[in-house]
């Protein structure tokens, strides 16, 4: 492939990077926080790719001034002509690298839902030995794998009495009943798990993939991934209700 060739695929690869990290579409690839990161390697492919067609135009320019008879006649013999007529071409195979960079500026993949939580184990809540109060407000608003911990590790002492909210993507539970998900991510969505919480109380009967607000209470129910044994912590449902996807899917 040629410098002019791999400039042109930098170029639009950089510019697909900066676009989807502008536009929050990196959320469905990797977590927030490698944001700058992104826009630096971004800005990087794009300066390489600008300075690398600008050094092959001005080689160009050079190439294409004018000569003497001599310089003429070294040039003809020593040119792109392979002596019988034929010029040298690029391999046009080298462009086939723009169809990934295609698919990156004009598609935008979902988010991993409940195909990706069912196939995965459930993320197995982190123990600790002094939970503090939840905040202020009713409901209060907690994170999925902080009311799991809370729910298994504590015994729900430090969830008593307090109106929760949660939200995720609902996805069929092994009994066929749904069950709130997230998918948690150490980097990109290349290592997404699912973290569980199982749903007794009031019936919900939104479709799988579809986002919730669920509000409800601890419950002392307490149940088994069977993907990798890992228990699975339930909210007693009070009220639910459908919204759109949040703009930062992954926790």
């Amino acid at each position: 492939m040629s410098r002019i060739t791999q400039a042109v695929v930098m170029l639009l690869f950089g510019g697909a990077i900066i676009k989807s990290t502008l536009t929050d579409t990196f959320l469905r690839y990797v977590k927030e926080g490698l944001r700058p990161f992104l826009i630096a390697a971004g800005l990087l492919l794009v300066t390489a790719a600008i300075m690398t067609m600008w050094y092959d135009l001005r080689a160009a320019r050079r190439h294409e001034a004018p000569t003497g008879p001599a310089d003429h006649d070294h040039d003809a013999g020593h040119g792109d002509d392979d002596g019988h007529g034929h010029g040298h071409h690029e391999p046009r195979v080298g462009w086939l690298m723009l169809a990934p960079v295609m698919a990156l500026l004009l598609l935008s993949p979902p988010a991993l839902g409940s195909f990706a939580a069912g196939q995965s184990g459930s993320v197995g809540p982190a123990a600790a030995s002094d939970y503090p109060p939840l905040p202020a407000g009713d409901p209060v608003e907690v994170g999925m794998l902080d009311y799991a911990g809370r729910a298994v590790f504590d015994g729900g002492r430090s969830l008593s009495g307090r109106n929760v909210k949660l939200t995720g993507f609902i996805t069929p539970g092994p009994d066929g009943k749904p069950m709130l998900a997230r998918m948690v991510l150490a980097c990109c969505a290349a290592d997404g798990r699912p973290i569980k919480i199982g749903l007794a109380g009031a019936p919900i009967d939104a479709p799988p993939d579809a986002w919730v607000d669920v509000v409800g209470v601890y419950s002392p129910e307490i149940g088994t991934d069977p993907v990798n044994q890992a228990k699975i912590a339930y909210l007693d449902v009070r009220s639910w209700q459908e919204i759109d996807e949040p703009k930062q899917p992954y926790t």
